[in-house]
């Protein structure tokens, strides 16, 4: 079978576990396939192949962003509130580079290479991240989540620019800024649970800065091609599909180290001014 033909059977698994599975088994399998076969050049999109995507579990509740409850984190309960929140940002990330590897034809084959290794990653932070909410005595599904990562998904369905600019570097990219914000009330917790997430949010916002890149990278490619100034395109796309106002404070540092020109940064301060 078509390795993008597996991502979709991935994608439309709904238990945690299984897409876990899936997805790296595809992703160990595809990295013994050379970058120039010819099967990368395939479309394998057809009519009606979307229905039952994404695969989700019947838990958590899925509310709106401002439903969710505000837990303080100095509390048991809070903190493992806190967790599922991110086990529930990563489990939708799996779902997010599944859906970019499979639903775009006609896409460089090494485009496909990098948004399947970002699946597999995101496979990691979810079983790393669950593992530890376990450990507290959680499960994923314990607490609501919010859905904007997957609502943006569905809006930029039909254009791989708009997806490019809008899930990695946009939403994604809010979690180079988020994470260190987490870091730090953890270590104000200073509990050994806390220590250990903070330790697992090492390992996210490392390879999340790549992830970001990958967005970056072919967001830059696909508006070379097309003939679009980059930043111009960028507001349009973000006006457009009402993307989420973008706050300060910003890790410029890691936005720098994932692709953000001088110019775009300098953007981003100034719009959120």
């Amino acid at each position: 079978m078509h390795p993008r033909l597996r991502a979709l059977q991935a994608l439309v698994l709904s238990d945690p576990d299984q897409k876990v599975a899936a997805t790296r088994a595809l992703a160990a399998d595809c990295a013994r396939l050379p970058a120039d076969d010819p099967l990368w050049r395939q479309p394998v999109r057809a009519d009606g192949d979307a229905a039952g995507v994404p695969g989700r579990p019947g838990r958590p509740l899925r509310v709106g962003a401002r439903d969710v409850p505000t837990r303080s984190p100095f509390t048991e309960e809070g903190r493992a509130a806190l967790v599922h929140a991110i086990c529930h940002i990563e489990f939708n990330a799996i779902n997010l580079a599944l859906d970019a590897f499979w639903r775009f034809d006609g896409m460089p084959a090494a485009y496909y290479h990098d948004w399947l290794r970002v699946a597999d990653e995101e496979a990691l932070h979810f079983t790393l991240i669950h593992g530890h909410l376990q450990a507290m005595g959680w499960r994923y599904g314990d607490f609501p989540g919010h859905d904007g990562l997957w609502t943006m998904c569905e809006k930029t369905a039909g254009d791989v620019v708009a997806r490019m600019a809008l899930v990695p570097r946009t939403l994604e990219a809010r979690g180079l800024d988020a994470t260190p914000l987490i870091q730090a009330k953890l270590a104000r917790v200073g509990t050994p649970d806390a220590r250990a997430a903070s330790a697992i949010l090492d390992i996210i916002l490392r390879d999340e800065i790549g992830h970001v890149a990958v967005g970056n990278r072919w967001y830059a490619w696909l508006c070379e091609r097309a003939g679009l100034a980059p930043l111009a395109h960028y507001r349009r796309l973000y006006r457009e599909h009402q993307a989420p106002r973008l706050k300060p404070p910003f890790n410029l540092q890691a936005r720098a180290q994932a692709g953000f020109t001088e110019a775009e940064l300098q953007a981003l301060v100034a719009d959120a001014g």
